[in-house]
């Protein structure tokens, strides 16, 4: 060992040392895929040479436009081609990307553009009354705004901004990419959901992002040349860090505004989707689709699903549709998806109920991952006893840099070394992690503590219900009871006392609904159901 105390002309140089970065990856398929299909969006097509072409435009474009290295370009797109460009043109020029939800509230959006300090936005031509609503409304420099109309759903240009082809003109496709000296340089910009007060911004690094590409590829057993749908926003997460992934496969993404039952039959059965990602809604609404919405395909379809814990009951009906399911999780301080349930093929023999159950579990952590694991009070790992409730917590490459502008959040969130995911969890004997509750959604009755997950699953069963959310609601004897709301699938019917038989029969008393409040549930872009809209419901009760 006495040779390595000496580290002589051992250092870090070109040769042997190169940032970590997702655009390496789009920079390697240009050539080495060139001919292959990098972007599927209707009838138009584009090579990763065109792909290529069109990102380097860009990112001449915005420099010519004023853009520094370290300025902020946002975004208020759909799932269209030009996201996807965005994604790497954005930072291909130095800059910081920040994709802004299409469904925020005008006042939202202007907060966002104002604390981001956004330099230019590009506005899909749907959006753009939203959008210049909200840059009136900005208490700071307004962006450069350039529109970005999309002929192949009928949505034409207003020809009120500078149009998003024109813009590409004035690029150079000779344009030397600004690659990061430092991989801990910011990458992209992210806002959380914001339901307790103003959304918080998230910021992540190159090396993260670069490693997430990996770490999903490997989890996932992807292969070369994957067909990838885009069902997952691309202003979620940045999509999962999918788009960055897809050109170290030579993988094709197919582009998907509008999430129907029908686009994603039509994708798998006329463009070849091998993979998506989705949220439990999505896999509710193949599951329940009409019969002429459906669509024949001839290959298993692989399914990454997270962002609320799927009902064992949907797993366990999509699975005999065509698609593989895995259950995934991850926040926006993580990149996306930093666990997989892992399947131990043992699990084969266990009945269908049992086998959708260890499903919904969230699982271990990705392989980029230092340590995923469930905590107490004290920072003290829980027992893996299947019962014992902590919080998760997290530290690894997949983290974010923090809150912008906002070090308190930030020390917070990761005090005692680890980033803390407020989400409330039981490690099982095989060390499995499973979301018991949001420690805002915990409902303490008469001193007992209920999972409105567990009630939601049970409830799920039920053949009428579509999509169900249960909350505390106030009460004199008990302090909190819960309440559900659910919404029926098309057609079906079902009574209060009904459903609440129906719990009786799979869950102790006390954690049975009360009250059954039948109506559609709001939900979030990426299809979360919006809680806080449903507590302010029950508090006019």
């Amino acid at each position: 060992m006495g040779w390595m105390r000496d580290e002589t002309g051992l250092g870090k140089r070109a040769a042997n040392h190169v940032p970590l970065t997702p655009l390496s990856h789009l920079q390697r398929a240009g050539l080495v895929f060139a001919n292959r299909e990098a972007l599927v969006y209707g009838t138009a097509r584009l090579t990763y040479a065109q792909y290529h072409r069109r990102v380097t435009r860009l990112a001449s474009a915005l420099v010519k436009a004023g853009v520094q290295p370290g300025d902020v370009v946002a975004t208020i797109l759909p799932n269209i081609p030009a996201q996807s460009e965005a994604a790497f043109g954005v930072p291909a020029c130095g800059a910081v990307l920040n994709t802004i939800n299409i469904r925020l509230d005008v006042d939202t959006i202007a907060y966002i553009l104002d604390h981001g300090e956004a330099k230019v936005v590009l506005v899909d031509s749907q959006f753009l009354p939203q959008a210049m609503a909200a840059i009136d409304q900005m208490q700071g420099p307004t962006p450069l705004v350039i529109e970005v109309p999309d002929d192949h759903a009928g949505i034409l240009t207003t020809g009120t901004q500078q149009n998003y082809e024109d813009f590409l003109a004035t690029g150079d496709p000779d344009f030397a990419w600004i690659l990061p000296h430092d991989e801990w340089e910011s990458l992209a910009l992210n806002y959380t959901s914001g339901t307790t007060g103003r959304p918080k911004g998230v910021v992540y690094h190159h090396r993260g992002a670069y490693l997430m590409t990996l770490g999903t590829a490997i989890s996932w057993e992807m292969p070369t040349f994957v067909r990838y749908l885009q069902i997952v926003p691309l202003f979620h997460c940045n999509g999962w860090n999918h788009t960055w992934m897809l050109p170290a496969l030579g993988g094709t993404a197919i582009c998907c505004r509008d999430i129907t039952a029908s686009t994603i039959y039509d994708a798998i059965a006329d463009h070849g989707a091998t993979h998506f990602g989705g949220a439990p809604i999505v896999l509710n609404l193949l599951v329940n689709a009409k019969p002429e919405h459906r669509r024949q395909f001839d290959h298993m379809v692989q399914v990454f699903t997270a962002g609320a814990p799927p009902a064992p009951a949907t797993l366990a009906a999509i699975g005999k549709l065509g698609f593989h399911v895995k259950q995934v999780y991850g926040l926006t301080e993580t990149f996306g998806h930093v666990t997989e349930c892992i399947w131990d093929p043992a699990w084969d023999t266990l009945p269908e109920a049992e086998q959708a159950a260890i499903k919904a579990r969230q699982g271990v952590g990705f392989p980029i991952m230092e340590d995923v694991t469930v905590v107490n009070d004290q920072m003290e790992p829980v027992p893996w006893d299947g019962t014992t409730q902590g919080e998760i917590v997290m530290r690894g490459n997949a983290v974010m840099k923090g809150y912008l502008k906002n070090p308190d959040a930030t020390e917070r969130a990761f005090a005692g070394g680890y980033f803390h995911s407020e989400d409330l969890a039981i490690q099982h004997p095989d060390g499995m992690i499973q979301i018991s509750d949001r420690a805002k959604d915990i409902i303490i009755s008469g001193g007992e503590n209920i999972s409105s997950v567990e009630v939601e699953a049970a409830l799920m069963h039920h053949a009428a219900v579509n999509l169900c959310a249960v909350v505390a609601q106030s009460d004199e004897k008990w302090g909190e009871i819960p309440c559900a709301f659910v919404e029926l699938k098309d057609g079906a019917t079902a009574t209060e006392a009904e459903i609440i038989a129906f719990a009786r029969e799979r869950l102790a008393g006390f954690k049975c609904p009360k009250r059954v409040v039948f109506q559609d549930l709001p939900k979030t872009s990426t299809g979360k159901i919006q809680k806080f809209e449903l507590r302010l419901i029950v508090k006019a009760f």
